[in-house]
Order: C-alpha cells, then structure tokens, then sequence
C-alpha cells in the first residue's frame, strides 16, 4: 500500500472512529438531557446520522479493495456479513427508539416516562450497539489490510477455485 494510500486510510479511519465516539456519547449520556427535548432531538438525528455515514463509508470502503474489483464479492460479503447486518439493526434500532422516545417524551419532558415495551427496545438498542461497536471497529481496521487493495497467491487461489 502506497503512502497515500496509508494517509488517506489513516484520515477514513480517524472520521470513523470519531463518529463512533460521538454515537458512544449519545447513547450514554442523552438520557441526562430528557428535560431538554429539542436538543435530545437534534443529537438523535445527528446521531443517526452518523450511523449512516459510517455504513456508507464501510461500504466505500469495501467497494475500493482489488477483492472487490476483481469481481469477488462473496469474499467480502462472507467476511463481513455479521458487520453490515449489525449495522443495519442498529441503525433501524436506533430510529424506532429515538421515534418513541420522543414521541412520548416531547409534550411531557419533566415526568419520567418508560412502557414495558421502550424498555425491550432500549435494552436491544444498547445491546446491538456493543455488538455494532465491537464488529464496526474490527471491520474497519481489517480493511486497513493492504493484501486487500493489491493482487496476491491467496486470492488468486480463491478466485481459481471460485472459477471452478
């Protein structure tokens, strides 16, 4: 891998990482800002959004390796399947939660609202979080791998047995 290469990853990597600390800082800290609906708003939209733009730069990612170019596109979906299908529950989580929350928080900031069932879904939210967290940042510095961006014996191997 070129040292252009290794700058840009470094910078992709770096905005990653940083959008994963921003939604960690979400998740553990929105809860204090209940009595300020509005701004408990606008960091739940930041937030999702911020969990698309960290699938979309995985995606990018996945789309720039030679793995990918070559044509071999199972290998990176059975590599990293549990990584986007994680990323996707999260992400519908994170909406429904923030949706509901909201919606019974809004009018009513200062009481202390939970139903049974915003309480199953924030458990499996922050549940899902660890999981996306964990697989998230696995993933990305996987990708930071140079065998992925230039030809190499293994893939030539797989992709002769894939031709078979």
């Amino acid at each position: 891998m070129s040292t252009l290469q290794t700058s840009n990853y470094s910078l992709v990597l770096l905005i990653q990482l940083s959008l994963l600390s921003f939604d960690l800082f979400v998740n553990s800290f929105s809860e204090l800002l209940r009595a300020e609906p509005a701004v408990q708003l606008v960091l739940f939209i930041i937030q999702d959004i911020s969990i698309l733009f960290n699938l979309i730069i995985i995606l990018l990612m996945l789309f720039n390796t030679y793995v990918f170019q070559v044509g071999l596109v199972f290998i990176l979906l059975e590599r990293f399947r549990v990584m986007l299908l994680l990323s996707s529950l999260y992400l519908t989580l994170s909406i429904i939660l923030h949706t509901w929350m909201m919606n019974l928080r809004w009018l009513s900031s200062n009481r202390f609202i939970w139903t049974d069932g915003l309480q199953v879904l924030f458990v499996f939210q922050r549940i899902s979080s660890v999981l996306y967290y964990y697989f998230y940042k696995r993933t990305s510095e996987y990708l930071g791998d140079p065998r992925l961006y230039e030809d190499s014996p293994w893939l030539r191997e797989i992709f002769a047995r894939a031709r078979q």
